[in-house]
């Protein structure tokens, strides 16, 4: 897929000033030139053209508020000054796989006060003597060169900005947010069972009430079977008298 057919499937609809981050690796560029990207991307804050068959960034637009620019697996050999004149707050600079062979290629890279990071992995000017402690004096602004600083120290993931410290704050938080909502659902769980013996221990209660109650009304029930029978006892002792003189007759 050419360039220019590139840009346009990664804008899906949007205005090149809403765009931020734009990545078009290993996409086709025509001559090795960089096509279809223009100063209408004035958001732009990352680039990506990694293998896509650059010889020369003469053509990049000037974009402002652009701070990495991946141009890893090119032929790139020279021509940085555009970067210096139309890039001026750039920070990141990947440059790994191209044909920079001389430390003077990269002169041009002094007038970018703000780079801080800076990759030159497998080109030829990597085996020059003394290659790093020449380009830390070269670019007194930069940090990191091939992912080390000046004391063979390693940059982190976010290189020195902070971000993978803020990320894993995050993740921690995001951690202790979902134990939080686990234990907050285990005690929902214990209360419903709470409930539901309390709602169990007064269903036996009523059960237990309801028979005392059917135990009372069936004794009441006796109580007034008794009580009418009882005056029928007590005319037959009232016709004893009769009887008894009847048999004196």
């Amino acid at each position: 897929m050419d360039m220019k057919k590139r840009v346009s499937l990664e804008l899906r609809h949007r205005s090149p000033t809403e765009v931020q981050e734009l990545v078009l690796d290993n996409c086709r560029s025509s001559e090795g030139k960089i096509e279809g990207i223009t100063g209408e991307f004035s958001n732009l804050e990352l680039l990506s053209l990694i293998n896509v068959g650059l010889t020369s960034v003469a053509d990049i637009p000037k974009l402002g508020k652009l701070k990495k620019l991946e141009l890893s697996d090119n032929r790139i050999s020279g021509g940085l000054e555009v970067l210096a004149e139309r890039l001026v707050n750039l920070t990141h600079l990947n440059l790994s796989g191209n044909k920079f062979k001389d430390i003077s290629t990269l002169e041009p890279l002094k007038k970018l006060p703000q780079l801080k990071s800076l990759d030159l992995f497998n080109c030829e000017v990597t085996n020059l003597a003394e290659y790093r402690d020449s380009i830390f004096k070269l670019l007194p602004q930069l940090i990191y060169l091939d992912g080390y600083d000046i004391n063979d120290c390693e940059a982190s993931d976010s290189d020195g900005e902070g971000d993978g410290v803020e990320d894993e704050d995050e993740e921690e938080g995001e951690s202790e947010d979902f134990e939080d909502e686990e234990e907050e659902d285990e005690e929902d769980v214990v209360a419903e069972d709470d409930d539901d013996d309390e709602d169990s221990g007064d269903d036996e209660d009523a059960e237990v009430n309801g028979d005392l109650d059917s135990d009372e009304d069936e004794d009441d029930e006796d109580e007034e079977e008794d009580e009418d029978s009882s005056p029928a006892k007590g005319e037959k002792r009232k016709r004893d008298p009769d009887d008894e003189d009847e048999d004196d007759d």
